[in-house]
């Protein structure tokens, strides 16, 4: 048996490898990820103010710090035994959509449009966001500013675009104001071309990439993320909803502070990512997806027009059904940038977002909080216990890419069963294998944790687990 290492995977944010074991005929054995960073965050944190962990959790991440931040505030809302006012949650809605909108800008554009652009199997010197500056200026460009406009909107309501200090316990530190809310009104226009045109290339490209539809992680699981009362989309102030895939609703209108009755943890010894598991499938068979792919599989609709025209068009692809494959993770994260822009307009125009009063006031009133939002990569959790002075004391993070952990292995042993050929190991099957992790647009860098620089490599191992070769890329 022959070993294959990719190391590092490349175009995603984090460090990790992957493992393609070969058997004597060079057929693939088994293919997995391995996340190959080290997580702390859970014990740095014990002995530390609840009010400070909103600073702190947000430092996990440089690409999703609003998302961390928006869990925690509402980890600590529940600590204190508080709902925030009408306006204060309206603003938090807007600048976790405005993280969305540029986390899904940042996954198109610059992480997987190279592959879209030029194949599969271009050469590897071309697969980057440099050469699509060469060639297609004025795609790179509109990824530059459906990036800045969600992140100016982060600065504006948030006051940074990494790490904002102003979503605070009990709401926000500042009312909008009516000159912020007039400016970004008047960049939505812009940015809803800029992700109209984004959606048109990626569907009117798609039946190029047909063998990569059909074995991209294209497998049933279940799928999980927050709905509103109505059963739509929602990414803040939600409840959670899993369905199978035949799209069954399992469990519905879950409060997120019950999540352990539903969610399990199991750890694997090759890996520092946690493998969340639906409970009452037990492990593994309790697998299941969040993100765009997964909230769009859950929800009724999007409830907004742009966005609710193409979930049609979406649905179409499975009969209705929930959409399998996960190279569909493309689509859905542009169909939510439509949808981010839209709702952050109608939530801007709305008179009692910009209301006085952003911040309810309480002492500690529980010794557990839980917190959950909706991340770009999908349902993020943060539970907290405190003392009764307000001291952590323990605490469980569930974030997003770690709730896919079981999924990205499955479709990355998929990808390379499909396209890896022991005798004739090409550059194009392992960037596919590369590629399928890509769709799920895993923060590693989010879910573990580690000092130093890492590089990436592929390792081919025999059937004794002897490593026969090593690709690098630095």
């Amino acid at each position: 048996m022959k070993k294959i290492i990719i190391d590092p995977v490349t175009r995603i944010e984090g460090h990790a490898k992957i493992t393609i074991d070969l058997n004597d005929q060079g057929k693939v054995d088994d293919a997995r990820i391995h996340v190959t960073q080290y997580r702390g965050f859970e014990k740095i944190c014990e002995g530390r103010p609840y009010s400070e962990m909103p600073a702190l959790t947000a430092r996990i991440c440089g690409i999703c710090p609003v998302s961390h931040a928006i869990s925690s505030v509402d980890a600590c809302d529940n600590i204190l035994a508080v709902r925030p006012p009408k306006a204060a949650r309206s603003i938090r809605r807007v600048i976790n959509l405005a993280q969305i909108i540029q986390s899904h800008a940042l996954n198109f554009y610059h992480l997987s449009s190279p592959d879209f652009i030029y194949g599969f199997d271009a050469k590897p010197e071309d697969r980057n966001i440099f050469k699509l500056m060469q060639t297609h200026p004025d795609m790179a460009k509109d990824g530059i500013k459906l990036r800045a406009f969600g992140q100016k909107i982060i600065e504006r309501l948030g006051g940074k675009r990494i790490h904002p200090t102003k979503i605070i316990p009990g709401g926000v530190s500042q009312k909008l104001e009516p000159e912020v809310r007039d400016q970004i009104l008047k960049e939505i226009p812009e940015a809803m071309d800029i992700a109209k045109r984004a959606l048109k290339y990626y569907t009117d490209n798609l039946h190029k990439f047909k063998r990569e539809i059909d074995s991209f992680g294209n497998f049933p699981s279940l799928f999980m993320g927050l709905v509103d009362k109505k059963g739509n989309l929602t990414h803040y102030d939600g409840q959670l909803r899993i369905v199978d895939a035949e799209g069954n609703i399992l469990e519905d209108a879950i409060e997120p502070r019950f999540y352990k009755d539903y969610i399990g943890e199991a750890v694997e010894d090759d890996s520092y990512l946690k493998s969340p598991y639906y409970k009452p499938l037990g492990y593994p068979n309790g697998m299941y997806r969040v993100g765009p792919l997964a909230r769009l599989n859950i929800i009724n609709a999007c409830g907004t027009p742009e966005a609710d025209a193409e979930f049609e068009r979406f649905k179409n692809i499975n009969n209705g059904k929930p959409v399998l494959n996960s190279f569909y993770y493309h689509y859905a994260r542009l169909i939510e940038i439509i949808y981010g822009i839209e709702r952050i307009e109608k939530i801007l125009k709305n008179p009692k977002t910009s209301e006085d009063t952003v911040r309810s006031y309480a002492e500690v009133n529980r010794n557990r909080g839980v917190g959950c939002s909706e991340a770009p990569r999908g349902t993020l959790f943060h539970d907290y216990g405190v003392n009764d002075d307000g001291i952590i004391t323990d605490v469980n993070l569930i974030i997003a890419t770690g709730n896919n952990n079981m999924a990205m292995n499955a479709g990355v042993k998929q990808v390379a069963q499909e396209f890896i050929d022991g005798n004739n190991i090409t550059d194009g099957a392992l960037n596919r294998v590369e590629a399928v992790i890509r769709c799920f647009d895993p923060c590693l860098s989010c879910s573990t944790h580690s000092q130093g620089l890492y590089s990436s490599t592929i390792e081919i191992r025999d059937h004794n687990k002897e490593i026969i070769k090593i690709i690098s890329r630095a």
